[in-house]
């Protein structure tokens, strides 16, 4: 190599190294939402996805994207997505550490926060593979409403094996299950679906319509709405049939998105495919909200870990490289970004694992049932709002090599709006609080409940919650206040960030988020923390240690 060409001040991979022992916000947050049990498998996760073997796996499945065949060289319809190898490993690895199915098959306390640890550690891998185990994982408490479908299907949706391909469910050791809503037409609007389905006999119907979205197309059974003469319904389409039949499924194509590029998206033509009921006719919505309350959880759980690996990236970066006589992470302006960005980071954590704690003790205990039902639409649009600017921060902490595909950081980049779009944008969630909140007021007293052991402790939160309250005891139907619903629920997102940070996070990052999120001290972009901030600690707590 010519002396040219001697590198020089450029940072080490951020590779060999373990993603639970370097997130102490994570670890500290598992015991105590009460998985504390899990720590070893949880742990045995992380380093996993630190080793430069499955760093090597999200790369390369996010670079090879999946194709299309929708015939056979015969002219036969297959309608087959081909993946990489990568992609395989990445999904066979989430399936056998459960990631997919655990609580429902050991459902002891704390099952659901491990479960959400392991998706959060796994997904910063590579995040495109999460969605069919977020829908599989989701799939489950809806079909046990079904009575049989529940039966048949939990062993192989709940079982610890992968098996690509195609087949009829008997012949398969475990099994995979997606969901198919959205239509052209209506989009959010599911009530506008036009797809119909009509009785064929024998607990069996035929549907027949056009999908507009259906993600992970190669899994063996799909939740789908559709009208019926009561209404629209909910229903189960198995890919192939009992006696090995393909079903009516068709892929017409799939989307050619701005990031998930491992994962496929396609548009599905329904040919009068062989379908069954799950629950009551006319009341699809119902059947569906179960599962749409899980996977808006872990598009929670992913934002997090999105945010988590960016701060991760730009502050190893940081601890590494030097310009203009010392460490760019020693230099006062971007240790204000670093900091700003790994406080972001935690207050999304810690939100994350509490929605996932409410999850597992909502079965018995009211309040926390409240609680996870509007903690879950508020944390899905804060938290999900947040990466974007998150990730766009983070690249530019690495200057021209985060523009560069080879850093990692434009896949996080274009991957960060996803989860805000993904079981209702914006809009929906924001008009989703205002809902809970007028029809089950109890909910906003269980969540200042939750605010409240922290407002004796830090002056800044208690104004926050006095100001919140007041906007809302001054609206008589919290249903009004829909065009400023986006501001409610960001004050509401960022109280419960708050009082999470002042009674479990670290001091100094507990102060920096009191300080700018909620007393207001803060420019308009990231990296405006105020003065009078131990910045230093906080960016030394959030960088990896490699080695």
């Amino acid at each position: 190599m010519p002396p040219t060409h001697e590198v020089l001040n450029q940072p080490p991979p951020l590779v060999g190294y373990d993603l639970y022992d370097a997130d102490p916000a994570l670890a500290s947050a598992l015991h105590r939402e009460g998985a504390g049990w899990a720590e070893d498998r949880v742990r045995a996760l992380g380093a996993l996805a630190g080793s430069p073997e499955a760093i090597g796996w999200g790369e390369a499945a996010d670079t090879h994207p999946p194709k299309l065949r929708t015939h056979d060289r015969y002219g036969r319809r297959v309608d087959e997505v081909e993946f990489h190898p990568a992609w395989h490993r990445l999904l066979g690895t989430a399936v056998r550490h459960g990631l997919h199915a655990a609580p429902w098959r050991d459902p002891r306390p704390g099952a659901q926060v491990a479960r959400a640890a392991g998706f959060y550690l796994w997904s910063q891998v590579e995040a495109g593979h999460g969605c069919p185990v977020s829908m599989t994982f989701a799939a489950v408490p809806a079909l046990r409403a079904a009575g049989g479908l529940a039966a048949e299907w939990e062993p192989k949706l709940t079982a610890l094996a992968y098996e690509p391909g195609l087949a009829p469910l008997a012949a398969k050791a475990g099994a995979l299950c997606g969901m198919a809503m959205t239509e052209k037409q209506g989009g959010s609007d599911v009530r506008a679906n036009t797809t119909a389905a009509v009785p064929a006999g024998d607990d069996l119907w035929r549907l027949t319509g056009h999908k507009w979205f259906c993600s992970a197309p190669m899994s063996d059974a799909f939740l789908v709405l559709a009208q019926a003469p009561a209404g629209l319904s909910c229903f189960l389409v198995p890919r192939v049939l009992p006696d090995g039949a393909r079903n009516g499924f068709h892929l017409q194509r799939l989307k050619d998105k701005l990031g998930n590029r491992a994962n496929a998206s396609a548009e599905v033509e329904l040919d009068g495919a062989a379908a069954r009921l799950v629950g009551e006719a006319g009341r699809g919505l119902a059947a569906i909200l179960e599962m749409v309350n899980h996977t808006r959880l872990d598009c929670v759980v992913g934002s997090a870990a999105l945010m988590r690996q960016a701060a991760a990236q730009a502050t190893h970066h940081a601890a590494h490289r030097s310009a203009f006589g010392r460490r760019l992470a020693d230099q006062p302006l971007m240790t204000n970004v670093l900091a700003d960005l790994a406080v972001e980071s935690e207050a999304a954590t810690l939100l994350a694992m509490r929605v996932a704690g409410a999850f597992d003790r909502a079965a018995g205990d009211p309040a926390e049932a409240s609680l996870r039902r509007l903690a879950t639409a508020v944390a899905k649009y804060w938290v999900c709002k947040r990466a974007p600017a998150v990730a766009a921060e983070a690249l530019e902490c690495l200057g021209g090599n985060g523009y560069v595909e080879d850093s990692g950081l434009p896949r996080l980049y274009r991957e960060a709006p996803l989860n805000s779009l993904w079981e209702g944008a914006g809009n929906i969630n924001s008009l989703d609080v205002l809902r809970v909140l007028a029809r089950q007021p109890e909910s906003l007293e269980v969540l200042l409940a939750e605010v409240a052991p922290a407002r004796a402790a830090e002056p800044r939160l208690d104004r926050a919650a006095v100001a919140v309250e007041r906007e809302l005891a001054a609206a008589p139907d919290p249903v009004g206040l829909q065009a400023g619903a986006r501001r409610l629920v960001e004050r509401l997102g960022a109280l419960l960030q708050g009082a999470l940070l002042v009674r479990f996070g670290h001091p100094a990052v507990a102060d920096a988020f009191c300080a700018s999120r909620l007393a207001g001290d803060h420019g308009a972009a990231l990296g405006t923390l105020p003065p009078g901030l131990d910045l230093a600690a906080i960016v030394e707590r959030a960088t990896p240690k490699v080695g």
